[in-house]
């Protein structure tokens, strides 16, 4: 299965939702390109077209924000105030970013989140919507407003964040509806992250299992400790190298001590951990396997890290639903991701397919 070569547009054709994941299992299918003298690129929307023209969506359970950029030098030092060269208000959170980034691969993608009724909230829903993410289950409450992030990008491209939870965090419902669960239970992958309460996290990873369906949880979001409740009802835990480092209270600083703590994963129950290590890459560590390691491919330029681990992690998720291999689907990210850090903002340096293909044609 995989997107479909004419679905340029998610937003305009809604997929027949079709399960059709073996249980407990995430796909890792292998690409065997059909008898040519040409080679076949397995990264092509057409590569994986479906025979009955439907595919389970890829649904992203999380959060959205809008990320007020402040361009400055240098940190300030405690009681220090600087001036900042220039400001402005983009969309993201981690959430949106990995729905814009679903649906700008092409790849039929929902987003389930809250913002609020403000200004915030619009810049939000019209970014979704420029992404080619369905917003069926988009909420728009009254009593909180949108969430927030304040970033401070400096010089070279390295940020430090901070985030307002605001909706992301406040007014979910006690129970998630029917109709949420059940655009969960008929996904193809489900991806979420820590930027809304872990109860909504558990009830989403509960309604996948209970279905077949794998799910992918991105560590980034509140540092508290992932309930193990949580933990017991995902496929694949995705850290970057520091929020390794303090779920397992492990140093990272070497292989060597990442492969212990992603031990201490596994004894926590998560069979697949795919952390994300900056400029030195990732790594796909599956129990009893071999790692496998995926080096980045790199940037002319890097103007902003933000958003980075977002678009991998969604990238990696597009690819395997895809039916991609392991390596296939690590290689696909890391483009992805390249192509991400050469542009400003979140949602705004999502890469569309095209760009992705063209990259992994290139290196």
């Amino acid at each position: 299965m995989g997107a479909l070569s004419t679905l340029s547009s998610p937003k305009l054709i809604k997929p027949t939702i079709l399960n059709q994941f073996s249980p407990n299992k995430i796909p890792s299918l292998q690409f065997n390109p059909p008898p040519s003298t040409k080679p076949t690129n397995p990264f092509s929307s057409s590569a994986f077209k479906s025979s009955n023209d439907a595919v389970p969506p890829l649904v992203v359970v999380g959060s959205a924000n809008a990320d007020i950029y402040v361009e400055i030098d240098r940190l300030p030092k405690e009681g220090e105030t600087i001036s900042a060269k220039k400001g402005q208000t983009l969309a993201g959170g981690k959430g949106a970013n990995q729905a814009v980034c679903g649906g700008k691969l092409e790849y039929p993608t929902y987003f389930l989140g809250q913002v609020g009724k403000d200004a915030n909230g619009k810049l939000i829903t019209e970014a979704l919507e420029g992404g080619g993410v369905f917003l069926d289950h988009l909420s728009t409450v009254s009593d909180a407003p949108t969430g927030h992030a304040v970033v401070m990008l400096q010089g070279d491209g390295q940020n430090s964040i901070i985030i307002v939870g605001g909706a992301n965090m406040e007014c979910w419902p006690e129970s998630l509806g029917e109709e949420d669960l059940e655009v969960v239970r008929n996904a193809g992958i489900v991806l979420l992250q820590r930027e809304i309460p872990d109860s909504v996290n558990v009830q989403v990873a509960k309604a996948a299992r209970s279905a077949h369906v794998p799910v992918i949880l991105d560590a980034g979001g509140v540092d508290s400790p992932i309930p193990p409740e949580l933990l017991k009802f995902i496929d694949i835990l995705s850290p970057n190298e520091t929020e390794l480092a303090r779920l397992t209270n492990m140093s990272t600083e070497s292989f060597e001590k990442i492969s212990q703590a992603v031990g201490k994963c596994h004894k926590m129950g998560v069979k697949q951990v795919l952390v994300k290590l900056g400029h030195k890459g990732s790594v796909l560590f599956t129990q009893g396997e071999e790692p496998i390691r995926q080096s980045i491919i790199s940037a002319p330029a890097v103007v902003d890290t933000t958003g980075a681990g977002d678009t991998f992690t969604a990238a990696f998720a597009v690819a395997l639903v895809e039916g991609k291999s392991k390596k296939e689907c690590m290689r696909f990210a890391a483009a992805a991701a390249s192509l991400c850090v050469q542009v400003k903002g979140a949602i705004p340096s999502m890469p569309d397919r095209e760009s992705v293909l063209d990259l992994l044609q290139a290196v």
